[in-house]
C-alpha cells in the first residue's frame, strides 16, 4: 500500500492534469500490461531524457535521467518476477530502443503513461530480487537529476520477505490456528533444517460453497460436493506433472467465507486463482447449457452474469459472516494500477481456457463473461470463475456427475494453465 504521502501527491496530480486536460505521450506500455493510455500532448510534466541499466546478476542497477526531481513508489510483484515504479505522469524522451535489452536481473522494462497525472515502469526480472535502495538524486557536478534503482538477487524466501509486511504469506496465515498447548510445550526442541523453498507457480483451486452454503441445488444433487469432486480431480491432475504447487481453499466440507479464499490466494503469493462453481436458472426462465468461464468487472457483461454474481457473493450471508462495506483503499490509485494489470492476465487465461475446454466439453454460448464476483477480487492475482454447466440442465448435470466428463475438462482446464505460464515465461524472455 502506498504512504499516504504518496498516495495525496498522485491523486492530486491526477486532479491537477484532469483540470488543465493535459496528458504526456506514452511509449510502450500502459496500466494494462501493453495497452498505452490516448496520449494528447504534454505540457510542463517531468521530463525522461535516458535511462541505462548497470551491473550483473547479482547486483543491478537502473538510471533515469530527468529535468526535475520526482516522487515515486517501488514495489515487487511475482510469477513471473517483477518491479513495478509507480511515479507522477512524466513526458518520456528515451530512445526508441530503450528497455528492449536488458542486464544483469533486468530482462526488460516498459513503460508508459497508466492514467492522467500518473506514469509506470515496470520492469521483467530474470528471478527473484529485491529493492536494495531506490532514491532521486538531484542535479549535481553536471549530472541531472535522477531515479536510481538497485536490485540485489535472492532465492524464493528473501523475495517473500521482500515484499510488504501485510503482504507477507508469514504474516497473515489464511486460517488462525488456536494455540496448541502440546505443540507449545515441543518448541523448546531444536527444529530440523527447513527444506529449500518451493520457487514453482502457486495455482489456487477454490471449489465453491461448502458447509452450510451448499449452492445450487438440482436433481438431488448439491454444487457444494459437485465443484469438490472437480477441484480435487483437478488438483491431483495438477501435482501429478509437478510444474506447480497447487493450493485448495478447500479439501472438505467446509465454509469458507468469500474474502478469506483472496486471502489464500494472496498469502500464498498465488500466480492463479481458479473458482469451481456450477450455475442453475431459477424455475420458469427457460433453459441454458454449457460451461462458462468469468472474469472480474465493474459491470456485469449481462443481465444473467449479473444474476450469478449477486447469487454467489450473498454465500457469507448464508454462512453468519457479517458483510461490510469495501474499505476505502480499494479507490486507492496505486492499487487500481496493479489490478488494471492483473485483470490483463486474468482475461488472457480465460480466453485460453475457453480454447481448450471447447475441444472437449460443450461451451455456453456465450462462454466468456464478467461480473463484480467478490471471490476475484484480489488486485495482484489473475483469477477466473469457472461455472461447470448448468445444474438446472438435466444433461449438465449428468456430465458433471460422470467421471468420464470430469477427466475431459480436468485435462483441459490443466492444458490450459500450461500454455498460460508457457506464454508468460516465453514473454518474458531466458533466464540466466
Amino acid at each position: 500500500m502506498a504512504s499516504r504521502a504518496n498516495h495525496r501527491f498522485l491523486l492530486r496530480s491526477a486532479l491537477l492534469c484532469a483540470a488543465a486536460l493535459l496528458c504526456s505521450g506514452t511509449a510502450g506500455v500502459g496500466a494494462a500490461e501493453g495497452q498505452p493510455s490516448n496520449p494528447i500532448p504534454a505540457s510542463n510534466f517531468p521530463i525522461a531524457s535516458d535511462a541505462r541499466l548497470a551491473g550483473d546478476a547479482k547486483q543491478t542497477r537502473f538510471v533515469l535521467d530527468l529535468d526535475k526531481p520526482i516522487q515515486f513508489r517501488a514495489f515487487t510483484l511475482a510469477d513471473p518476477y517483477r518491479v513495478v515504479m509507480d511515479i507522477p505522469q512524466v513526458d518520456f524522451r528515451l530512445p526508441a530502443e530503450a528497455g528492449t535489452t536488458g542486464r544483469g536481473l533486468i530482462q526488460a522494462f516498459r513503460y508508459g503513461l497508466v492514467m492522467p497525472g500518473g506514469s509506470r515502469i515496470v520492469f521483467d526480472l530474470t528471478g527473484p530480487a529485491r529493492i536494495a535502495k531506490s532514491y532521486v538524486l538531484d542535479a549535481a557536478n553536471g549530472q541531472p537529476p535522477r531515479l536510481v534503482l538497485e536490485l540485489e538477487q535472492v532465492d524464493r524466501t528473501g523475495f517473500v520477505q521482500s515484499l510488504a509486511a501485510e503482504s507477507r504469506p508469514e504474516l497473515r496465515p489464511a486460517i488462525a490456528v488456536a494455540a496448541d498447548p502440546v505443540v507449545a510445550t515441543k518448541a523448546a526442541v531444536p527444529e530440523p533444517a527447513a527444506a529449500a523453498p518451493d520457487s514453482r507457480p502457486v495455482v489456487v483451486i477454490d471449489p465453491g460453497h461448502g458447509g452450510v452454503d451448499n449452492g445450487t441445488q438440482a436433481g438431488g444433487e448439491n454444487e457444494k460436493d459437485l465443484v469438490l469432486g472437480f477441484g480435487l480431480a483437478l488438483r491431483d491432475r495438477i501435482e501429478k506433472a509437478g510444474k506447480y504447487r497447487v493450493v485448495m481453499t478447500r479439501e472438505d466440507d467446509t465454509f469458507i467465507p468469500l474474502a478469506d479464499r483472496v486471502t489464500i490466494a494472496r498469502n500464498q503469493s498465488a500466480a492463479l486463482f481458479v473458482s469451481i462453481h456450477a450455475d442453475a436458472l431459477p424455475a420458469g426462465e427457460g433453459d441454458a447449457q454449457g460451461a462458462t468461464i468469468y472474469t472480474l468487472s465493474d459491470k456485469a457483461s449481462d443481465a444473467e452474469a449479473e444474476r450469478l454474481a449477486e447469487t454467489e457473493n450473498r454465500a457469507d450471508a448464508i454462512g453468519g459472516v457479517k458483510l461490510t462495506e469495501e474499505p476505502t483503499e480499494v479507490a486507492d490509485i496505486l492499487i487500481d494500477l496493479v489490478r488494471r494489470e492483473t485483470r490483463t492476465f486474468s482475461n488472457r487465461f480465460a480466453r485460453q481456457l475457453m480454447s481448450e475446454m471447447k475441444t472437449s466439453v460443450r461451451m455456453h454460448k456465450h462462454p466468456l463473461k464478467s461480473a463484480g464476483f467478490k471471490v476475484l477480487k484480489g488486485p495482484d492475482v489473475p483469477s477466473v470463475l469457472v461455472e461447470l454447466g448448468y445444474a438446472s440442465n438435466k444433461d449438465d448435470l449428468e456430465h458433471m456427475k460422470s467421471e468420464n466428463w470430469r477427466a475431459r475438462t480436468v485435462g483441459s482446464m490443466a492444458q490450459a494453465i500450461d500454455v498460460f505460464f508457457a506464454k508468460r515465461v516465453a514473454k518474458a524472455g531466458p533466464t540466466n
